[in-house]
This record gives C-alpha cells, sequence and structure tokens, in this order.
C-alpha cells in the first residue's frame, strides 16, 4: 500500500517494494570489538536512517553513514538504495557491530548510479580515500614496480618503473617488490647489454660510460652499436619478458654453438654468460606455469580473529613474485566477505589481468568480475578453481598465506611484549599504543631538518613519520630552539585538530553537507533531495567534495589535557586502532633537551603524555645510555634488559630517519641551480642559456644583448636573466 507524501510532487511518488536481495545488511566491518549499542543512542539512529528511507529511490548506488563529529563511518553500494538502507532502519538481523554503527549514525548521504557494477566501482573508490571506521580496510598504500622499456627513442631503455603509465613504452608487471624488479633488470642488462641511463644522459655522452666497459651495455650513444642492432637486442629483451624465453634462448645458444665452431671463443664466451643470466632470472622463480599466462592468484587465511590475504602474480607462464596483505576487519566477518572486499580495492589503482584465481567462493562473484571488466576495458574471469594446475596454485597461496599470518601474530606478539617492557621501564600504568621519537640533524646549522618517528603493536608505523623543516628564526645550531620549534609545532597542531572535533562533537545539529550536488542526502533528515546519477566514465575520477580531505583528523583529548581514558582491563588490542596521540615520548639528548621538550609541551597543554630524554653513554658507547624523566632522578637501565634494546632500536630508526632527510635536502640544495631562482624560467630555457655559454658563471657575467642572441631565449626572459643577476 502506497503512503501519500505531500512533500513530493506525485509524478516523484515512488511505489513502495517488498525487500528482496537487500534484507540481510553486510556485516559492519570494524576493526573494534564495538560491544552493544546503547538502545536509546539506537534507537535515535533508526530514526535518523528511516526519515532518509523515506525518499530514496529504488536504484542502485553507494551510501554513506556520518557520525555527529562529520566522520565517514561507512561506506556501502546496494542493489536498491530504497531496500538496503530501509533494512537498516527496520532494526533486525544486526550483530553488535552493525548496531553500534546504526547507533552512531546523524546523517548520510547517496550517490546513484547506472548499473550496479558502477555502485561497486565507485564503493572501492570511496573505501580507499574516505577509510571509514567499519569497512574493510586494505592497508597496502604502496603502487607495485614493473619493467619499463621505452619506445619513444631509438635506443630503447630499460628501467624501474612506478605510477602512470605516460611515457611510450612496454610495461612488465607487477613485481612483488622492488628487490625483485632490481634483480631481473641486473640480469637482462648482462643477458641483452641494454642500456639504463636516462635519456639526458645518453645525449650528453662523448664516450662509452663503466657500464659498457663492465658489459652491462652494448654503448649506443657512441656508437659501439648500431641502433639496429640495438634494436634487436631489444626485441630479444621484449620476447624474454613477454614470455617466449625458449625461443631467445635457443636464439642465443644457437650463436655461441656458432661461434665456437667459428673458433671465436671469446664471442662465445659472451653469448654463454647471456644464457646464464636468462637462466638465473628463472631460477630465481619458485614455481612456473605451463596452461596459465596470465593471473593473480589470491588466497586468504584467518587465524585468532585476524586475516592474511596472500597474492602471487603470474605473466607470461612465469612468477613475478607475491605479497601479503593485512586488511583491517572485524571479526565476525567470513573470509570470502573480507577477500571480495580487498579485490575490489586492490584494483582500484591497477589494472587487473586476464584471470583472477581465489581460495574462496565469493557470493558475488559475477559482479566483481564485471566490474574488474568494465576497469580493464576487456574481460576479466574470477574463478575459484577446485582441481588441475590452477587449484595448485591456490593452495601454494594458500600456504603461504598462512604462514606469513602466523609470523605476523608471533612479531606482534613480541612488539607488544617489547612495549609493555618499555611501559614497565618507564614507571607507566599501561603499556604505551603509540610511541614518538624526536630527533635533529643539521651541519653547523644549515640545512637543519627535526625527524618524528612512530611505533607501536604493528613495528615501525612509517606511514605516521613526519619531517620538520626548521625555521630561519631559530638560531642556527641551537639545538635546544630546534627541538623546541619542532615539538611546539606537532603539539600545536594536535591541539587544534583536538579542538575542531570536539567542537564538531559537542554542536547538536547535524553535520554541515558533504558532497554538495552530488546524489541525495546533505540536508537534515526528512527532507526532499534530488537523486544524480554518476556516468559510468565518473566512476575511476571522484569529486574532491567526496574525498573529506578537510576533515579534522580525529583527535579528540580529554578536558585538562590528561591522557585517552580507557578501560582498567584493556589491554593492547590487536584491531584498536591506532592512536593519533602519543603515549610515550623519547627525544635524543640529555637533560637540557627534557627540559626544553618539557616546558613546550607543558605550553601547548599536551600533559599527561610521558616524557624520556635519553642521553649516550660514556664514550658515545650502547648500553650506557642515561635516561632523564621528571620527579625521577636520572637512571640507567640493566644492560641486558630487553627494554632497553627496544630503546636503541628506537634511537638508531630516529637517527636514521632525521639524518636521510637532512642529507636528502642538502643535496638538493647543493645541485640547485641559481636559474632555478629566476621566474619564468622553465626547462627548456634554462637548457638553451647552458648549452650557448657553457656555464651559469658565464651567464652571469654575459650582457644583454649577448643573452637576447641565445636561440630560444626571448627579449623578455633575456631582461630578466640579466636584470636577476645584475641587481645581486
Amino acid at each position: 500500500m502506497n503512503r501519500e507524501r505531500p512533500d513530493l510532487p506525485e509524478e516523484e511518488i515512488e511505489p513502495e517494494v517488498e525487500l528482496e536481495e537487500e534484507t540481510a545488511l553486510p556485516a559492519a566491518e570494524a576493526a573494534l570489538d564495538l560491544g552493544e549499542a546503547a538502545p536509546g543512542a539506537l534507537k535515535a539512529g533508526i530514526e535518523v536512517i528511516a526519515e532518509f528511507a523515506r525518499h530514496l529511490p529504488n536504484r542502485p548506488g553507494v551510501y554513506r553513514m556520518f557520525d555527529r563529529a562529520g566522520e565517514v563511518l561507512y561506506v556501502g553500494k546496494a542493489k536498491s538504495l530504497k531496500n538496503r538502507v530501509t533494512a537498516y532502519a527496520r532494526g533486525m538481523a544486526h550483530t553488535n557491530a552493525v548496531a553500534r554503527m546504526i547507533a552512531e549514525t546523524a546523517n548520510m548521504e547517496f550517490v546513484t548510479t547506472g548499473t550496479e557494477t558502477e555502485a561497486l566501482l565507485l564503493e572501492s573508490n570511496l573505501i580507499k580515500q574516505l577509510r571509514p571506521r567499519y569497512n574493510v580496510l586494505l592497508r597496502d598504500d604502496k603502487s607495485f614496480p614493473y619493467i619499463f622499456l621505452s619506445g619513444d627513442h631509438p635506443a630503447p631503455q630499460i628501467a624501474k618503473h612506478r605510477g602512470s603509465r605516460q611515457r611510450k613504452g612496454d610495461y612488465f608487471g607487477p613485481f612483488a617488490s622492488v628487490w625483485a624488479v632490481e634483480r631481473t633488470i641486473d640480469a637482462l642488462q648482462k643477458a641483452f647489454l641494454l642500456r639504463s641511463c636516462s635519456d639526458s644522459y645518453y645525449e650528453n655522452r662523448t664516450r662509452p660510460c663503466l657500464l659498457f666497459q663492465i658489459k652491462r651495455c652494448s654503448g649506443p650513444c657512441t656508437g659501439e652499436i648500431s641502433h639496429t642492432d640495438y634494436q634487436a637486442l631489444a626485441d630479444q629483451a621484449r620476447d624474454f619478458l613477454t614470455g617466449r624465453s625458449s625461443a631467445v634462448k635457443q636464439l642465443l645458444s644457437e650463436r655461441m654453438q656458432a661461434a665456437a665452431e667459428d673458433l671465436e671463443f671469446e664471442k662465445a664466451a659472451r653469448y654463454r654468460d647471456r644464457l646464464a643470466a636468462l637462466s638465473a632470472v628463472q631460477a630465481g622463480q619458485d614455481i612456473n606455469t605451463q596452461g596459465v599466462e596470465e593471473a593473480d592468484v589470491f588466497a586468504i587465511d584467518e587465524q585468532a580473529g585476524q586475516f592474511c590475504v596472500e597474492i602471487f602474480f603470474f605473466r607470461n607462464k612465469q612468477n613475478w613474485g607475491n605479497r601479503a596483505l593485512f586488511p583491517r576487519a572485524d571479526k565476525s566477518l567470513t573470509p570470502a566477505e573480507v577477500l571480495a572486499s580487498v579485490i575490489t580495492q586492490f584494483y582500484d589503482d591497477k589494472p587487473p589481468p586476464r584471470l583472477v584465481l581465489v581460495s574462496h567462493e565469493l557470493d558475488e562473484a559475477g559482479l566483481i568480475a564485471e566490474a574488474l571488466s568494465a576497469r580493464a576495458g576487456r574481460k576479466v574471469e574470477l574463478a575459484a578453481p577446485k582441481r588441475g594446475e590452477r587449484q595448485g596454485l591456490v593452495a601454494h597461496a594458500l600456504k603461504n598465506a598462512h604462514e606469513a599470518l602466523a609470523r605476523k601474530l608471533a612479531d606482534n606478539a613480541g612488539q607488544q611484549s617489547l612495549l609493555a617492557a618499555l611501559g614497565a621501564a618507564f614507571g607507566m600504568e599501561r603499556a604505551p599504543r603509540r610511541v614518538e621519537v624526536y630527533d635533529n640533524s643539521h651541519i653547523m646549522g644549515t640545512n637543519a631538518v627535526g625527524g618524528m618517528v612512530v611505533a607501536g603493536k604493528d613495528g615501525f608505523m612509517k606511514s605516521h613519520y613526519r619531517t620538520f623543516n626548521i625555521s630561519a628564526d631559530t638560531i642556527a645550531g641551537d639545538d635546544f630552539g630546534m627541538m623546541r620549534e619542532v615539538l611546539k609545532r606537532r603539539f600545536s597542531r594536535l591541539a587544534k585538530e583536538s579542538g575542531a572535533v570536539l567542537a564538531l562533537a559537542d554542536e547538536s545539529a547535524s553535520p554541515p553537507p558533504g558532497g554538495e550536488g552530488i546524489g541525495v542526502g546533505g540536508g537534515k533528515p526528512g527532507q526532499a533531495a534530488a537523486s544524480a546519477s554518476l556516468p559510468a566514465d565518473a566512476i575511476a575520477s571522484i569529486p574532491p567534495a567526496l574525498t573529506q580531505s578537510d576533515a579534522p583528523h580525529p583527535f579528540p583529548s580529554p578536558p585538562g589535557g590528561g591522557a585517552e581514558p580507557r578501560p582498567e582491563n584493556e589491554e593492547l588490542e590487536d584491531d584498536a586502532p591506532f592512536p593519533s596521540r602519543p603515549d610515550l615520548i623519547i627525544v635524543d639528548g640529555g637533560k637540557g633537551q627534557f627540559e626544553a621538550a618539557r616546558k613546550i609541551m607543558a605550553e601547548c597543554g599536551a600533559n599527561g603524555i610521558a616524557l624520556v630524554a635519553i642521553a649516550k653513554g660514556a664514550d658515545r658507547n650502547a648500553m650506557r645510555e642515561t635516561f632523564f624523566m621528571a620527579g625521577r632522578e636520572p637512571f640507567k637501565l640493566p644492560p641486558r634488559d630487553p627494554a632497553l634494546y627496544f630503546i636503541q632500536r628506537l634511537r638508531d630508526e630516529a637517527h636514521r630517519f632525521a639524518i636521510g632527510t637532512h642529507r636528502a635536502k642538502r643535496k638538493r640544495d647543493i645541485t640547485k641551480n641559481p636559474l632555478d631562482e629566476i621566474p619564468g624560467i622553465g626547462p627548456s630555457r634554462k637548457r638553451a642559456l647552458l648549452l650557448h655559454f657553457g656555464t651559469v658563471k658565464a651567464i652571469q657575467r654575459a650582457k644583454l644583448d649577448d643573452l637576447m642572441r641565445t636561440p630560444g631565449v626571448n627579449a623578455a626572459t633575456a631582461k630578466a636573466v640579466h636584470d636577476h643577476f645584475h641587481e645581486r
């Protein structure tokens, strides 16, 4: 029976539909053990969702659920938005995690799509960008490396490649690690003598480089080999990488035999070495295939409520390595549900192969295959094999997933014990969840930088590392001043973000609408909103309004600046989200650094955070470090204390990070060209000036007339260059 809704025009009123496929809600994919939601909060959340459900269309789309602070809680897709959201509002068949998510929901936004496939693609994009708390999150933001063989130069270059594929040429991959790419390129250089130098380096050579001397390059830059013969070498390398390795090895073997028969033993030895290099590439692979030419193999294992997804890459019947991923997912989810979410997110920015093999039957295998086909522009097969060679590949991947997860659990247990030992050594009531270590690096005050490294239950959290460029206001060489500046900037921003989140949480009104002009929602519940259809070509590019990039990072701090309250019996939960607020701060230095850090933290209101300074021992020997803490006399730890070893690792990592950042900054300054400071001088004009005058000093001494006669430099540019140097 239809209900009358006077707030909508008659032609927009859609008939009520029975819940068919959307009655089973997706399990909340939270990483937290959320427990049960309060009845009052759950009722309020259901009322909010019910108001939105009244006006939703019976069309495919994506929905987002927000809490009162404007943080995205969950992103989901539906074949029918109305059915799915109505199922939430009915308050039945919910797990504790789903109930908690509904209780926290204060606002919703929607995007309608043409098909369910488009909804699936959009959902994976939004999950990777917004990283909602209740979704399965693929914690792998690294791009995979490829081998690139250029096609826009007479002498093709072989190189490692990451990122977009804008340059013309052939891309072979993905490889599981940079090490695998570098090892393969090294062997291919021995086998095919291909150049690895950049085009600019190639163009400016007047004699062969060292790689030619050690027989890693054939020297096309100086004519040691003709372009025709070099192109033949490049074609052989391309054939080998595309799977025609037998033909290439047969050709080299025949040439080696012919050279030996002609008594050209040095030439035969070179062919022998090239054959050995190719054999080394193939011998380094764990398993090769006979019937699977191009495939990615996904296998998932579950232990102790955690998941590991092992991925093997097969291209041209060769194994190009594997990668273990550890997605964040709720313990109540099945391995098949987690695997389905991982696959859609994994190929969000990577081209899928023609075949994807999985270890579990997926409920939406057909839909996922259709989405991958749409992304790749060709048919992609998704299968869970039961027998034959394909099943053997999956079994091999599943075994590796089980072993990788076992190692991960063992490492986590060891890391948690070290954190517990660290907390005990410094008299903390509980083991720290987040440890931040600070160090500065400079040479006589120049190129000064500060580094922050972060450690937690998963070891060093490199995605949380930060660098701080020391400003000119700090006196050069003032280590205490540098530490004050670094900590002030860190905790001032922390306090600002915390205040912004708390202010949003205290407001009684719904958060301001996000994604203006896109889809349904963004207003108060009960208001009519227009539905926007998302075209297929817009799926790959999400509007900036959907990214929530300007939203403050959630870091609520309790009144008074104390530590975050935790239950008395709380331990280091494996699934707990990594906090933004540190429990322990370690600074490299003695009492002076400790006092400087303590004062600036007090000024910023960073109370309740344990602060420790570590001073090197006599003769800078390890195991003799002295520690400084508030309310305690300087003390040392026993030489064989595991906590002391852990602290040394933290300090050494802070040293490495700060010194590496400083060296990179110093190198940029050393290689900086004075022409870069002149507005309007780009790479082409800088190259023209250097080719004409030879050196920067010659350009500085040049008269305006000479600058104007430079090919490719107009009068305005010449005057800008002349004025820049002569004004100095």
